[in-house]
């Protein structure tokens, strides 16, 4: 059984029984979100002009990657489509007892993250104003069986650590999370790991070492550069 637990900055996380591992550093669940995926990925494009960004996340988690994506884009003129990967999802009662909502300053929102966990294979849909629109879908299944081509600018790879889930770190995982992206395409992650390192080069990825949140040394941003 899952458990809710505290961490640091005050937000909450879970505990997973099934990995004996949290969803987040114990440091904070809302600083690292903002560290590694939002600064470093999501913002990182919107500042190179993006106005339509496709997101792929592995490790879907207590959809907190998701919330703060959606509020970071809420006013701003921007497309964004969002595809996320959860073999054990959470379930919206769960969801509901995360203090997500109210840390954001974000209640006015709530439904929208609740949304997000109500039922397998969810898809909502939100205007995020007259012209643009917020997609999201999340799949109860594994990305390695699917086969979407070069179609995402960003992955939030946000599995389990290499030490719990090493199949998700090596070259063959690797491989089909750079060819799920577009030329420029983005891969942003807390780990920063010799070996995984090493493993985004050899599939084709330059990678770059960055400040890694509160906690962490360094983070990872690999980009998708394509040379003829």
């Amino acid at each position: 059984m899952n458990s809710i637990i505290q961490t640091a900055d005050g937000s909450h996380s879970i505990h997973s029984e099934n990995f004996n591992a949290s969803y987040h550093s114990s440091h904070g669940s809302i600083q690292e979100t903002k560290t590694v995926f939002i600064d470093a990925g999501l913002n990182y494009l919107i500042e190179k002009g993006l106005e339509s960004i496709n997101i792929l996340e592995i490790g879907f988690g207590t959809g907190l990657n998701a919330f703060m994506t959606y509020l970071e884009v809420k006013n701003r003129q921007i497309d964004l489509e969002y595809d996320s990967f959860e073999l054990y999802p959470i379930g919206v009662e769960t969801a509901q007892k995360l203090n997500y909502p109210q840390l954001l300053n974000a209640v006015a929102d709530k439904d929208i993250f609740y949304s997000f966990h109500n039922n397998a294979n969810s898809y909502v849909s939100t205007a995020l104003s007259e012209n643009h629109q917020f997609n999201f879908r999340l799949f109860i299944s594994d990305f390695e069986c699917q086969n979407f081509g070069a179609s995402y600018d960003i992955i939030y790879f946000d599995a389990f650590a290499p030490n719990i889930q090493p199949h998700l770190w090596q070259e063959l995982f690797l491989q089909k999370m750079y060819d799920a992206l577009k030329e420029d395409g983005v891969l942003v992650t807390y780990c920063a790991q010799g070996a995984f390192k090493r493993a985004l080069k050899a599939v084709g990825f330059k990678v770059e070492a960055l400040p890694g949140p509160i906690g962490k040394r360094e983070m990872t941003r690999a980009l998708k550069q394509i040379t003829f």
